[in-house]
């Protein structure tokens, strides 16, 4: 167990750079071993999920090569192999090489799916698409067991019963080879997906509408990849430092923003009277005294990002007013909230509402990250409060955020980690 010791209070300025997209990255990795020559993404963020997804390639004789933020993946000499292990229940994203193995061998035995505890996100949606192109699956002893008719997969139309970011991206993975036109209505529209869509047409697949509801995909029999390709900024990243720079108040800069991923958020920071100086590619924050609270409800993109909910909390809790939030995607996120109340905040939960008291004085306390975004929002609330703040599973926020004790030296923060990452490098 690693933990991150923050000294608050103080506050931070200076610029930070966001990195690569968490979220693309996650599908990327898995996609890179649908190509028949060896992959080369730029900007991959320095995060335990890429260390874990690299182990996992590892398995199947695909190596792999860090060099600062390029990953060189070579997957000419691949083998199948079945992924059970413990690797795969504690990583979610690493259900994407259903998707993936199923494009390239036409079978696919991957444990079930892990990650963070945030409430129920079954993968039913992912199964009907596998389906609807031929596939049979099962699930045995807690692996999905997923396997293509003789002739291999055909495309189909396949409507997602709810907007699906992991379905809707696993469905793209298992078609893009498969013969004939698949059509995907209902899709997600996250820019993560566009991100993955333009890695895998520069590959010579051809997919057509990612960004809207409705995908289509013409088959086709080699992907072949002969550019590097570079992964958009994470704009949850970008989210959570926008908003430590808003309720820390000090003047930062944070760089390579795509703004326009972030229209919902910056609506909210805007109504809550954060001054912004919006680049092209950055956001200067300046100090902001008199914010005043919002109400939020997370959507699909191009909705708030469910993801922006657990941090945005310490920049309301600076607010005037009581601020009310409503989680529509994953309503039972609230893991934050005990551990911020023993920093003597005053948020309450009550049928899926979240009501945030503004204005409470936050102090240093022993708090738990029991998942990323929580994670990144105590850490928040460590720098704004006065004192100690000692974070245990510092682990989580390392899952998904990089390289974040430096970026945040960077901004004068006085942090430390401490613990061994027990991760394995591949």
């Amino acid at each position: 167990m690693q933990k991150l010791v923050i000294n608050g209070g103080k506050k931070l300025s200076g610029e930070v750079t966001i990195g690569g997209a968490k979220n693309s990255t996650v599908a990327l990795i898995p996609a890179a071993i649908l190509s028949e020559t060896p992959v080369v993404l730029d900007s991959v963020p320095q995060i335990r999920d890429v260390k874990n997804l690299r182990s996992i390639l590892k398995d199947m004789n695909v190596t792999s090569e860090m060099n600062n933020d390029v990953l060189r993946i070579d997957p000419t000499k691949i083998q199948f192999a079945e992924l059970p292990s413990g690797k795969v229940s504690s990583l979610r994203a690493s259900y994407y090489f259903m998707g993936a193995m199923l494009g390239r061998f036409g079978k696919a035995v991957v444990g079930f799916p892990g990650g963070d505890d945030i409430g129920p996100r079954p993968i039913d949606q992912h199964i009907k698409g596998f389906e609807a192109l031929g596939a049979h699956v099962e699930n045995k002893h807690g692996q999905i067991i997923i396997t293509a008719p003789q002739e291999g997969l055909k495309g189909a139309k396949i409507f997602l019963d709810m907007v699906s970011v992991g379905a809707t991206i696993n469905v793209i993975l298992a078609a893009v080879k498969a013969k004939g036109t698949t059509v995907i209505e209902n899709a997600a529209k996250e820019p993560e997906i566009i991100d993955l869509a333009t890695f895998l047409n520069n590959m010579g697949a051809v997919i057509r509408g990612v960004g809207t509801e409705t995908i289509r995909i013409e088959g086709v029999d080699n992907l072949r990849s002969n550019n590097a390709h570079t992964i958009i900024p994470d704009r949850i990243e970008a989210g959570t430092y926008l908003s430590l720079a808003a309720a820390n108040g000090g003047g930062i800069l944070v760089k390579n923003i795509i703004s326009e991923h972030l229209d919902a958020f910056l609506a909210k920071l805007d109504e809550m009277g954060v001054n912004l100086e919006v680049g092209e590619d950055s956001i200067y924050v300046k100090p902001s005294p008199n914010l005043k609270a919002v109400n939020i409800k997370t959507m699909p993109y191009p909705g708030f990002a469910t993801d922006l909910q657990q941090p945005i909390t310490p920049l309301l809790m600076k607010a005037s007013g009581e601020a009310m939030v409503v989680d529509t995607i994953y309503p039972k996120r609230v893991k934050h909230i005990s551990q911020l109340n023993k920093m003597g905040a005053d948020i309450t939960s009550e049928n899926d509402l979240i009501f945030v008291h503004g204005g409470a004085k936050l102090k240093g306390a022993n708090v738990s990250a029991d998942e990323i975004r929580a994670g990144a929002c105590l850490m928040i609330a460590g720098l704004l409060a006065d004192g100690q703040t000692v974070i245990d599973h510092a682990e989580n926020i390392l899952r998904g955020y990089d390289q974040v004790v430096w970026k945040l030296h960077c901004l004068n923060a006085d942090v430390k980690l401490i613990g061994e990452d027990d991760m394995i490098e591949s």
